[in-house]
């Protein structure tokens, strides 16, 4: 276990104090929810940051970084979907989007089992820009809600949240084709046709 690796599994439990956060009915803990969010994004830059600096990239350290961002956003969408900050209709999305980060993970573990550490893709890096994106909208609107409802005009929050919506729509886009590029060029693993041996740097999926 090493400083990128802690890193890199901090997202798990800072998940866990966001969602807390959302719940506690504290003036500030929405504020504080979005700072434990800025910091959770973060780590993903440093991990990977300080692995090719300290020069302990590891094929653990790469399946390990995109796992814990899956739970960490996945986690993240379950949470706002519980407290009502998505709307019922987002449920077969969220649902979408779970569907394809357990087919690509598995993916992934299957091509380590064969040595394989399968390339991270723009389209991958996109979608997950995108998640950052929404779920960035959706905790400034419950921070605006909530927290700072007397500094901006009323308009602001609902203008958070709509376009929060707009970007959860995209970001499930994104996902999904990704995810369906991901299958398509590595459709020879699960068929145990291996290919030859891809590396790449640490990197979301």
């Amino acid at each position: 276990m090493n400083l990128p690796n802690l890193l890199t599994l901090s997202r798990i439990p800072i998940l866990f104090v966001i969602v807390g956060l959302l719940y506690l009915p504290l003036p500030g803990a929405r504020v504080l929810a979005a700072i434990f969010f800025a910091l959770g994004a973060f780590t993903d830059y440093l991990d990977g940051y300080y692995a090719r600096k300290m020069g302990i990239v590891s094929n653990f350290g790469k399946l390990m970084d995109a796992l814990t961002d899956k739970v960490f956003m996945v986690g993240l969408f379950i949470a706002f979907l519980a407290a009502g900050l998505l709307p019922a209709w987002a449920l077969p999305l969220l649902l979408l989007i779970l569907a394809r980060e357990f087919l690509i993970t598995g993916l992934r573990l299957v091509a380590a089992s064969e040595g394989i550490v399968l390339a991270a893709e723009k389209s991958g890096k996109h979608k997950t820009v995108s998640q950052i994106v929404a779920a960035s909208l959706l905790l400034a609107a419950e921070m605006v809600r909530v927290d700072l409802a007397q500094l901006f005009p009323d308009w602001v929050f609902p203008g958070l949240l709509y376009a929060g919506w707009g970007f959860f729509v995209l970001a499930t886009f994104l996902t999904i084709s990704s995810g369906a590029g991901y299958l398509i060029r590595y459709w020879s693993i699960f068929t145990g046709q291996v290919p030859g041996k891809k590396e790449d740097e640490r990197g979301q999926g």
